[in-house]
């Protein structure tokens, strides 16, 4: 553990911080993984951001008009400066969103609609965009403003993505205009954060500097806590949260999560590993590996009963759900070999199952478990279970034959998210988070519809044909949502919003 947690208790207004997985890269382009994202808007700003009640509210941009339905101008905030002191203007906003839309970008696919970022003035951008597009602050939520000039010196003007083993200045360093300020980086020991105090904002928070450190084991992490050696943790193990509510001097903060954790099916090798064919392209085959797994059992043994069960990729709470639909097909074994056998697989296959170990509820324990339950049905599976970081870097590139992963339709809050990202083919505007493959031109069609449709209702009834469908072919078996947990010291004040996101400029320490 590094030293700076061991001391970080002793400054009054400090907050140190603990979760199971390190802070990715320092880039905030150069990934699209929420945790990461969630960290560095302590240090940049995006125009608009959510506020603490997960309302749209002004950011580094003070208003906007839609000019056009294909044209929406900014007004930019004036007075803004960088870490660095260098000026916050135009030309930053638009080198962002042309850097956060370029095709080497993991998160291009958080504003699918963006064609053209113009200059106006020095405090007016126009946005321009592919049609009508009734989604566009929800997008721009999660896309930060970095400082041209900074990039351009630093030869940074172009995202790199560390999942292909890519690195730039900009995965190290940063240049915002956030609340806090970057002192220390350690990749996988430390990330040290100073109060920003030339922050444009009124201040909501008293602290001065917040100290984070990845701390993989549970037993670990709950142990710093209960010794004073950290002051927060996420991601409470549920088997700790009785011992943590029964001593002295903590809270307990708990919420139902947007986030869904879902397995991914790789259909686009025609191979995969040595059984001569990719037993996945058939769809009674993936229907089988659904039906193979008792969700009843983990969220009784695994998750406590804290979880829930869904057949969706999307929580209750997220614009689109249709309740109509979140029906798992029944656990059913027998049903299950029986469809093995009619794909043309009576003995089984092998297959990999590749999991992170640091980065949801019991995510490699529930890799295990399905395993089992698969290996009853036939299906040999060897588990691969990495750090986040090493997991992304293979699910994403297609390496893996089926991987986990959670969605929380983030930052869009809409179901159009994972249908765009995840659910549509992959290719410039949508599909970034597709490497296994599934096609749908049905499918395209109806996101291409919706991320236009002005109707409410006509796109709920679209965003629900479009997940009925993809229901029927099993691209990603759904498992469940998992609940949010934290715990703080009790000197502590610190909202919980359903993101999972924390927002220590709303943190107070007594």
């Amino acid at each position: 553990m590094s030293s700076s947690i061991l001391i970080g208790s002793a400054h009054a207004n400090t907050i140190t911080w603990a979760d199971t997985s390190d802070v990715y890269s320092m880039d905030p382009h150069g990934q699209a993984i929420s945790p990461t994202l969630a960290f560095l808007h302590h240090i940049y700003e995006p125009l608009v951001r959510y506020n603490k009640e997960l309302e749209i509210e002004p950011a580094l941009s003070t208003g906007w008009e839609v000019v056009e339905p294909d044209l929406w101008r900014f007004t930019l905030r004036e007075g803004v400066t960088f870490h660095d002191g260098s000026a916050f203007t135009a030309e930053d906003v638009v080198a962002s969103l042309q850097r956060a839309t370029h095709p080497d970008s993991p998160i291009r696919g958080n504003l699918p609609a963006v064609a053209k970022v113009e200059k106006v003035d020095e405090y007016t951008v126009d946005i321009h965009l592919n049609g009508n597009y009734p989604l566009l602050l929800n997008d721009l939520t999660n896309v930060y403003v970095l400082d041209k000039t900074w990039m351009d010196e630093h030869g940074a003007l172009n995202p790199v993505d560390p999942s292909k083993g890519e690195q730039s200045y900009a995965t190290t360093h940063t240049n915002g205009t956030g609340p806090f300020v970057l002192d220390i980086r350690r990749p996988d020991a430390e990330t040290v954060l100073t109060v920003n105090e030339q922050w444009w904002d009124e201040a909501q928070h008293n602290l001065t500097r917040i100290e984070f450190t990845p701390i993989a084991s549970d037993a670990t992490r709950v142990s710093a806590l209960l010794s004073g050696q950290i002051d927060m943790m996420l991601s409470v193990p549920l088997q700790d949260i009785s011992r943590l509510e029964n001593a002295p001097g903590f809270n307990i903060l708990e919420t139902p999560g947007l986030r869904t954790i879902m397995l991914a099916l790789n259909q686009s090798p025609e191979t995969l590993g040595d059984s001569g064919d990719n037993p996945l392209r058939d769809l009674g085959v993936r229907k089988a590996l659904y039906q193979a797994i008792n969700m009843e059992l983990i969220r009784d043994k695994l998750m406590r009963g804290k979880s829930r069960n869904a057949a969706l990729p999307v929580a209750p709470a997220v614009p689109g759900y249709d309740a109509s639909l979140d029906e798992r097909f029944p656990y059913d074994p027998e049903a299950a070999r029986q469809l093995l056998a009619e794909a043309g697989y009576p003995d089984g296959f092998s297959i990999g199952l590749d999991c992170p170990n640091d980065r949801y509820v019991r995510d490699e324990e529930i890799c295990q478990a399905i395993a089992a339950m698969w290996a009853r049905v036939g299906v040999e599976t060897r588990v691969n279970a990495r750090n986040a970081s090493n997991h992304w870097q293979t699910a994403l590139n297609g390496g893996s034959d089926v991987w986990m992963f959670g969605w929380a339709t983030l930052p869009m809050l809409d179901s159009f998210s994972i249908l765009s990202q995840v659910l549509t083919s992959p290719h410039d505007k949508y599909g970034a988070w597709n490497p296994g493959g599934y096609e749908n031109a049905e499918v395209d069609t109806l996101v291409e519809k919706i991320s236009v449709a002005q109707d409410e209702q006509e796109r709920l009834s679209m965003i629900a044909e479009a997940f009925a469908i993809t229901k029927a072919e099993v691209p990603l078996i759904p498992l469940h949502q998992q609940p949010l947990i934290w715990a703080t010291n009790d000197n502590i004040q610190l909202p919980q919003t359903p993101d999972n996101k924390v927002r220590l400029w709303y943190a107070t320490v007594e």
